[in-house]
């Protein structure tokens, strides 16, 4: 048995050098830990302390789920979910599906520059303008890497995703879990619309559109597979694959809410800005976990703005055949971001209610990308099981349910 499947392994041709059938998903799961992650869950523990541990952890579950289903349908076609919906949908919805996507990477950019920017103004005291813009050319620079292949890209945002890691892993070991409130935290419930309205943001800033298009993509170039035998063996690494990103993003995410929960919770004053929380974290647990705080939300900031100018371009490609310069397409999802910091807004507040726009988008990605695997004449013999199916419409409905039910409630509050 051992040798067979060794042998099923060694039959898919490979790109990429060491440890090749993992990067993909890790790729992926930096977008699951960026800048509006650290808005929502902080906001989220320090308000409402472990009241929303179970939407993380829910969230992380539809987050495997999801990928798994993107990378799948990449194995299957070749193809990334946009140029998938070009072939199989009409041009109207394949357009319309367009805009709602590029408006998706404006909200996903926001988020990502306004953290690094923030970051490099916590470390280096330096103006939230000049840092946006030093975020924007370090993924400029970040995306460089693929000129060499897609392993030094892959290497590099890990790295990045393990920097964000270690720096929630000090803090939270030296600022203790109640695990009496974190089991509690693991029962679905609300706490009034804004207890909803966080809930929203934290499953956009988890479970992230931009990267649904993306993670077929990740895997076209990557792999050779010419029998079945080598597809059914890929689509078992990039299981793993997911299962390992996305339990590290998961992790993180949850390091954070705990971390607010602990510290920052039940305080005089409310923290509920990211400068707060770097504060108020050096005044609990010292200065070490202050600045580990500010270089992991940095990490999360250059890898996740990289990341997604990256999706955007396949974004636009998939959907309408259309390339732009990777700079050109930098300078415009970076204008609104920009906008922002020069007037002066709540970047905290801006980095939570982007994170609301993600969520709406989920929809749009996840609702194509579930009817498309359940469809055998796409996805031939990786056609997803019947309760594959059924999971995924499940998770569509509650992500849809839960924003309809945001929509319903902000207007009549």
């Amino acid at each position: 048995m051992f040798q067979e499947r060794k042998s099923r392994l060694a039959g898919i041709a490979l790109v990429g050098g060491p440890l090749p059938l993992f990067g993909p998903a890790f790729v992926a799961a930096i977008a699951y830990v960026d800048p509006g992650n650290f808005a929502t869950n902080i906001t989220a523990g320090s308000t409402f302390g472990y009241l929303l541990v179970w939407v993380v952890i829910v969230s992380n579950l539809m987050a495997m789920l999801i990928q798994y289903l993107s990378a799948k349908a990449g194995i299957a076609t070749g193809k990334s979910l946009p140029e998938l919906c070009r072939d199989n949908y009409r041009p109207g919805v394949t357009r319309g599906l367009w805009v709602q996507a590029e408006i998706v990477a404006i909200a996903t950019d926001l988020a990502e520059v306004l953290g690094g920017a923030i970051a490099l103004k916590l470390l280096f005291d330096l103006p939230l303008l000049a840092g946006g813009l030093i975020t924007a050319a370090v993924a400029f620079a970040l995306l460089g890497l693929q000129t060499r292949g897609a392993r030094p890209f892959e290497l590099a945002i890990t790295g990045l995703l393990l920097v964000v890691f270690f720096g929630f892993l000090y803090s939270l070991l030296t600022g203790g879990v109640d695990r009496g409130g974190l089991v509690a935290g693991v029962i679905p419930r609300f706490d009034g619309v804004d207890s909803l309205l966080l809930a929203t943001g934290m499953l956009g800033a988890t479970v992230m559109p931009h990267v649904i298009y993306l993670h077929g993509a990740l895997t076209q170039s990557r792999y050779v597979r010419h029998t079945e035998d080598q597809r059914q063996a890929l689509l078992r690494s990039q299981r793993l694959d997911v299962m390992a990103a996305m339990t590290l993003a998961g992790l993180v995410n949850l390091a954070m809410l705990v971390i607010a929960a602990e510290v920052l919770s039940g305080r005089s004053s409310p923290v509920e800005t990211i400068e707060g929380a770097h504060a108020a974290l050096g005044d609990a647990l010292g200065p070490m976990a202050a600045l580990l705080f500010a270089v992991a939300l940095l990490a999360s900031g250059f890898a996740a703005s990289g990341v997604g100018t990256f999706s955007g371009q396949v974004v636009m490609q998939g959907f309408i055949r259309r390339r732009i310069p990777l700079l050109v397409r930098r300078l415009v999802t970076l204008a609104p971001a920009l906008i922002v910091i020069a007037a002066g807004v709540d970047l905290t507040r801006a980095l939570v209610l982007s994170q609301v726009v993600l969520s709406f988008g989920i929809p749009f990605a996840l609702i194509p990308l579930v009817l498309l695997t359940r469809r055998r004449d796409v996805m031939g013999t990786l056609v997803n099981k019947r309760v594959t199916t059924l999971t995924a419409a499940a998770v569509a409905v509650v992500i849809s349910g839960l924003n309809v039910t945001l929509i319903v409630l902000t207007i009549t509050g």
